[in-house]
C-alpha cells in the first residue's frame, strides 16, 4: 500500500455506501465507485481553469474597480491574486487528500464536520448555480450594446443550449472548446497590450509613460476603500477551484489536480495584472467610466471601432459560451456529488449518470433551465452580490478544513508542515476575511438569508444534524 493510501487510510475510515450499484468496485479511499470517464490530463486541467476565470473578465468588473479603488485597479487584482494563491495551495492540499468531484464540498465535509461540508456544498450551489446566468446576462447586455435589436431571450435560449449540448455529451467536448476559446482570448489581449503601448508610449496619450501610480497613490491608500473594491474584482479569479470538481475525470488526480489549480491562478493573475495596468495608463481618468462598458470604451481609445467590436465579439462568445460552459460543468458535478450523498431534493434524478456519454447528465439539465431563469429574470447587480458572497465564504470554510485535517487531526506539524497547513491557510482565510469585510449590507443579508435557509433544511434534511451521509457513516 502506498503512503498516500495509507494516510487517507488513517484520517478517513469509510463505511461503505448502501447503494450497491455505485459500491460493487468503489475506490476504498472515497468510498464512491468510478462512474465518470477519466480523460483529462495537467494541461487541460489549466486551460479548463483558465477559460473558467476567463482571461478577459476585466472587461465585466474592471471600470466598477477602478472607480471604487480611485484608480488602483492593478493593486486591487494584486490583493486577489495574493488572497486566491493561499486558498489554491489550500485547495491543493485537499484535492490531493480527497480526489473527490465535490470540489469543496467535499473537502469540508470529510476534512473538517459532514454537517459545515454540507452547508458549504449549499453556499457553493448559491454562488455556481446562478453563475452561468449571469455570463450569459452579461453577454446579452454586450451584445446589445454593438447590435441593438437581437431579442435577448432569444440569445439566453441559444446560449443555454450550447453549452447544455456540450456538457451533457462529455468531459472531452468541452476540453476542445476550452482551447479554442482561450487561444482567441490570449490573442485578442496581446493585440490590446500592444495598442495601448503605442498608445501611451509613442503617441504619448494617458498618463505618456509607465508609472506606479495604478498601484500606490500617496494619501488615497484606504483600507476600507481597498476591501470593497477587491470584492467587486475578485470575481474576475472566482472559479479556479472548479478545477477540483473534475478529479474524477482526471487521470493520475492525487498529483495532477492540485498544481493545476495552483497553475492556473498564478497565470490568470498575470494576465489581469498586465491588462489593469495597460488600461489604467492609456486612461487614467477612472471617474468618467461607464460602469458596464468602461474597459470596451478603452479598447476603442487605444485601438478604434475595430479593437472595440472585436473584444465584444470576442467577449460575447467567451463568456456566454466558453465560461459558462466550464461553469456550468463544475456546479452540475457539485450537485452529481451532494445528490448520490442523498443531501438535495431530487436527488435520485439529479445523481444519474449518462450511460453513454458518462457525465452527470441530468445535473446538467437542471443547471441550464436556472441559468434560463436567471439570466431572464435576476438583475446583474443582485447576481453579483449572490456570487462574490458565495465564493468567499467557501474559500474561508475551505482554509479552515485544511487546518482542522491536516494541523490537528492528523497533527501534521513538523517542518514546512506548519507553513503549509497552518499558517498558508490561515494567510489565505484573514487575506480572504478582509475582502469579505467590504461587502455591502445588502450583499450580507442576501447572502446570509441563502444561508439561514440551507441551515434549517440541513436541520430537517439530517434529523437535527444526527444523521450524516451512509459513506460517511464513520466519519
Amino acid at each position: 500500500m502506498s503512503e498516500v493510501s495509507k494516510s487517507r487510510e488513517n484520517a478517513l475510515p469509510i463505511r461503505p455506501i448502501s447503494d450497491s450499484s455505485r459500491l460493487s468496485e468503489g475506490d476504498p479511499a472515497t468510498g464512491y465507485a468510478q462512474e465518470l470517464k477519466r480523460t483529462l490530463t495537467f494541461k487541460d486541467l489549466v486551460v479548463f481553469g483558465l477559460i473558467t476565470m476567463l482571461p478577459i473578465a476585466p472587461t465585466q468588473v474592471y471600470a466598477s474597480a477602478s472607480i471604487a479603488s480611485g484608480g488602483m485597479a492593478p493593486l486591487v487584482y494584486l490583493v486577489g491574486v495574493v488572497a486566491m494563491i493561499f486558498t489554491a495551495m489550500s485547495y491543493a492540499s485537499m484535492s490531493k487528500e480527497f480526489p473527490i468531484a465535490g470540489s469543496a464540498y467535499s473537502f469540508v465535509q470529510r476534512g473538517m464536520n459532514p454537517h459545515i461540508g454540507f452547508l458549504t456544498g449549499w453556499i457553493i450551489i448559491m454562488d455556481y448555480l446562478i453563475i452561468p446566468g449571469m455570463l450569459i446576462a452579461f453577454s446579452n447586455l454586450w451584445l446589445s450594446a454593438a447590435f441593438p435589436g437581437v431579442p435577448n431571450w432569444l440569445m439566453i435560449l441559444v446560449f443555454t443550449l450550447i453549452i447544455t449540448i456540450v456538457n451533457a455529451r462529455g468531459i472531452s467536448l468541452t476540453r476542445w472548446a476550452s482551447y479554442l476559446f482561450l487561444i482567441c482570448q490570449l490573442g485578442l489581449i496581446a493585440i490590446f497590450v500592444l495598442c495601448a503601448l503605442k498608445y501611451v508610449l509613442i503617441d504619448g496619450n494617458g498618463m505618456g509613460h509607465f508609472s506606479i501610480a495604478p498601484f500606490y497613490q500617496p494619501g488615497k491608500i484606504d483600507l476600507q476603500l481597498i476591501a470593497t473594491a477587491a470584492s467587486i474584482a475578485v470575481l474576475g479569479f472566482i472559479g479556479f477551484d472548479s478545477i477540483s470538481t473534475l478529479s474524477e475525470e482526471t487521470r493520475n488526480p492525487t498529483r495532477t489536480v492540485g498544481r493545476s489549480v495552483v497553475a492556473s491562478l498564478a497565470l490568470i493573475g498575470m494576465l489581469f495584472l498586465m491588462q489593469s495596468y495597460m488600461a489604467s495608463l492609456a486612461h487614467p481618468e477612472y471617474d468618467d467610466l461607464d460602469p458596464g462598458m468602461g474597459y470596451f470604451d478603452i479598447m476603442r481609445e487605444v485601438g478604434g471601432d475595430g479593437l472595440y467590436y472585436a473584444f465584444i465579439i470576442v467577449g460575447v462568445v467567451s463568456v456566454g459560451i466558453a465560461n459558462a460552459l466550464t461553469v456550468q460543468s463544475a456546479i452540475s458535478r457539485v450537485i452529481f456529488s451532494m445528490s448520490r450523498d442523498k443531501m438535495l431534493p431530487f436527488s435520485g434524478f439529479l445523481a444519474k449518470v449518462h450511460p453513454k456519454f458518462k457525465t452527470p447528465a441530468n445535473a446538467t439539465l437542471f443547471v441550464g433551465a436556472v441559468s434560463i431563469l436567471v439570466a431572464l429574470f435576476l438583475s446583474l447587480d443582485f447576481l453579483a452580490r449572490l456570487v462574490n458572497f458565495g465564493a468567499m465564504t467557501t474559500y474561508m470554510l475551505l482554509n479552515l478544513a485544511v487546518v482542522t485535517h491536516f494541523f490537528f487531526r492528523k497533527k501534521q506539524r513538523s517542518g514546512f508542515d506548519a507553513f503549509r497547513y497552518l499558517i498558508s491557510p490561515l494567510i489565505g482565510f484573514s487575506v480572504i476575511a478582509f475582502i469579505w469585510s467590504g461587502f455591502d449590507s445588502k450583499t450580507l443579508y442576501i447572502g446570509f438569508a441563502w444561508l439561514a435557509i440551507g441551515v434549517v433544511y440541513g436541520f430537517v434534511k439530517s434529523k437535527g444534524y444526527k444523521e450524516v451521509p451512509p459513506v460517511l457513516g464513520d466519519v
